[in-house]
Formats: C-alpha cells, structure tokens, sequence
C-alpha cells in the first residue's frame, strides 16, 4: 500500500520556554523530528508533510538538510489536531494510498508497530494506535466493542466510567488519504476544548458504517515531549536502548552510562568503547577499533583496528583507514588518513590527505586557512614530520620525505628529501644571568617605589 506521512508539529511548546520549535529540540544529537520521520522511513513513504505553526520557517530550513523530499505546510491557527491535518490536504493533493498521522513530538513509535497498523488497514477503514497505560491520567480513552473501536473520548468530555478504562490513545492514526480527509471535515469543535479533535473522526466513522480498530504497542513508544525534563527523559531513554542494542552486537562498553550516542550511530562488533566517549551524528566505526576515553566524534569514518584517544576530536569528513592511530588532543577535520598512519599527540590536521604508514610528529599543525579560503595539505607515504612542524597549505610532502622539529614549511617537499625551515641557533654567552639581573633590579626599583 502506497503510504504518505502527516507529521503534526506546530504546538507552540509553551513550557519549553525556548525560541526554538518544539519538534526541533534534539534527542542524540537530531531533531525529535526527525526521530518521527525515522520511524515511518519503514513503510517507504511516497510523501511526506510536516504540519509546522510557532517557527514553521526554521522547521522548513531544518527538514531542508534531511534526505527525501518533505513538504512543509504552516497551520497558522492552532483550532486543534483534526485542523492540523486538513492543512495537509492540499499538498497530498490527488495522493489515494494510506495516510499515516505521526506526531513530531512523539518521537520513539517503533516501525514494526506502525507495520502492524498499515496491515490492520486492509481489513479497517480508520486504525488508532493505543496503548494500555499504568497512569491514564488525562489521556482520551479508546472505547472498544470487542475487536472494534467504537470511539475515543477526551479525558475531558469523558465519564467517570469512561476515565476507568486504562486503554489511552497515542493520537497515531491511519486511514486511506481521501477518507481521511471526508471525516476530517466532518469534525465539529463541539466539545469542553472548543477544539477540532482528530479523535472525533473514529465515531463519525462508525455512523457511517464504517470500521475502526486498535493496534496495541507499549506505553513507551508513546513518549511524548513537553518540556526540558521530558526531553532529557527522552534522550536517556534513547540512550539506554541504543547503548543495550550495541552491547548485544558484540561491542564492548566499557563503562555504557557514560557513552553518548546519535540516532545515526553506527559501530562494529568487537570495537572497544571507553568511557566519556561522546558520538555526534554521522558515526561509524568498523569492527575491531577501540575509542579510547573522552574522545569526540562526528561525521567521521573509522575503519578496522585503528585507535582512537583518549582525549581525541575527530570532526565532519575525517576518513581513518585501517589501523591508524590517533593519539591524545589530536584533531582532525576533513582529511583522509591512509592505513598505518599515525597521528599521536597534540596535532591539529585539516582538510589534508596523509600516506600510509606515515609519522606525524607532536604539535604539528597544517595551517589550512588563509582568513578567506581553506586549502589541502598532501603528505605522502612514509613520510616523517617532525615534531612542532607548521605546514602552511598548499603544500606537498613527498613520499619518504622529513621535515625538521620546529621547520615551518611553506613549499613543496620531494620524495625522501629533508626540509629544514628554522632560523639557526645563536648563542651569547653569560647573557641570561645578566637579563636575570637587570629584570631582577627593575623589580625591586619597582616595588621600593609602592
């Protein structure tokens, strides 16, 4: 079945006190929008809208950067979940598959249960999700009638004996695209809110003859985010599942509670991770590596049995090949690092390629930008360069070549060749203890005079 996503997210998220759209507050390092979107990804989508209200602009330039097509439409009024989504109907257009209503700020939904509502589809007109809740509180209820739902009530149009039922309603719903959009219509605001509930089309629904049932999935896919606590809720939620999902794949956690990770993380089995490790998005590691303490990474690619930290920062578009090595307060940005390199101490290397089995000596610093533009720094294979080297790109390092501690190279260097950079050394005999002298009388001139 041909599937669109509706994903609602224009509440204004008054109590997370912030400028930013709710739905745009990052759980493991990407929007909770995002998140949303990852989830309905399974059912290959062929569109998807997101109902955008406070900040539609910045959620427009935020799903810009996501991979697919989404259009963005703006509910400029908040009357309500069923109004939400009738501002979906003009970019749907002519689309007749399954509409699939998801919530921006419900971001943990896993994709077999949404699997499990599509297919319910083909024997239902309207399929709700919901869940059995250990606190209903002020959740709609779901009324069944057997396998068949029969309505949903708002905790406050509901009875006491409608409050009494435990069955809560996640708010996901899907139906076909053009009776959606029929029952939609026929919403009233006729209730305690004065709002337009989506939850209303279940009843209209069975007036007309039609059917409606429940799919069940666990409270916690239910999350929802509403505030500062509840997104870290969020995120140490996601957080454990993520970090138990690898540690079953065979990668070692070394201390797992202190372990961050993307949404996107991806890391191979017997790979070592040590403690204080943080994981931006666009991770991953290949089997056999070992992440060594308070290292950072994003957007960067580790491959097999190299070794990372401690205390290192790898930054977007670092490529490590096979066993290289990188040591402690190395930073690395855009540069692809060959098989065998190593990179130990206290370097800065960007937008630079360096050979295979390459040395790259402490403090070395390819200086890459000139205030205006950046540029490359080749270094070729087996390459030496010494400690405290300032590479000044462009420049080339041939295979096989050195470079002296302290040279600042500002040409090309040919294979195997030394290049010594570095004003020569002068020594003035017995001139230190006479500076001492002279600094050490100016001082106390200095303080006889206070």
């Amino acid at each position: 079945m041909k599937t669109a996503l509706i994903i609602l997210g224009a509440g204004k998220g008054t109590r997370m006190n912030s400028e930013l759209p709710k739905v745009l507050h990052p759980i493991a390092g990407e929007p909770m929008l995002f998140h949303a979107m990852a989830s309905g990804a399974s059912l290959e989508p062929e569109r998807t809208v997101v109902v955008a209200g406070h900040g539609a602009e910045a959620v427009r330039t935020a799903v810009l950067t996501h991979d697919g097509e989404v259009d963005v439409v703006e509910q400029t009024e908040q009357l309500g979940t069923a109004h939400a989504v009738a501002q979906a109907k003009a970019a749907l257009g002519s689309f007749d598959g399954m509409a699939l209503v998801l919530y921006g700020d419900t971001p943990f939904i896993r994709p077999e249960t949404l699997e499990q509502m599509q297919d319910a589809l083909g024997q239902h007109d309207v399929v709700v999700l919901g869940f059995k809740a250990a606190d209903p509180g002020r959740y709609g209820r779901l009324i069944m009638d057997g396998a068949a739902l029969d309505k949903i009530v708002e905790y406050k149009d509901a009875s006491d004996e409608e409050r009494a039922v435990t069955l809560c309603n996640s708010g996901v719903v899907a139906c076909r695209s053009a009776l959606l959009f029929k029952l939609v219509e026929a919403v009233d605001n006729n209730n305690a809110s004065g709002e337009y509930y989506l939850t209303d089309i279940v009843g209209i629904a069975r007036a007309q003859g039609l059917s409606a049932t429940a799919v069940l999935c666990d409270e916690a896919e239910t999350l929802g985010v509403n505030s500062r606590a509840d997104l870290a809720a969020a995120d140490a939620a996601f957080q454990r599942r993520a970090r138990l999902s690898l540690m079953e794949d065979g990668v070692t956690l070394m201390a797992p509670d202190t372990v961050y990770l993307a949404r996107d993380t991806v890391i191979g089995r017997d790979t070592v991770i040590e403690p204080n490790v943080v994981f931006g998005p666009g991770v991953t590691v290949e089997s056999g590596a070992t992440i060594r303490a308070f290292s950072h990474l994003e957007g960067c690619h580790v491959s097999r049995g190299s070794v990372v930290g401690p205390y290192a920062r790898l930054r977007p578009g670092t490529e490590l090949a096979e066993f290289t090595r990188v040591g402690n307060f190395v930073e690395i940005k855009n540069a692809q690092i060959a098989e065998g390199a190593k990179i130990n101490h206290l370097s800065y290397i960007g937008d630079a390629t360096i050979g295979p089995r390459a040395n790259i000596g402490a403090g070395t610093i390819t200086c890459n930008y000139d205030g205006v533009m950046k540029h490359h720094t080749h270094i070729g294979a087996d390459a030496f360069i010494g400690s405290n080297t300032m590479l000044v790109a462009p420049v080339h390092i041939g295979n096989g070549a050195m470079t002296g501690s302290g040279s600042v190279i500002t040409s090309d260097v040919e294979p195997d060749a030394l290049a010594l950079a570095r004003a020569p050394q002068v020594e003035k005999p017995g001139m230190a203890r006479k500076l001492f002298e002279m600094l050490k009388a100016k001082k106390a001139r200095t303080q006889r005079g206070s």
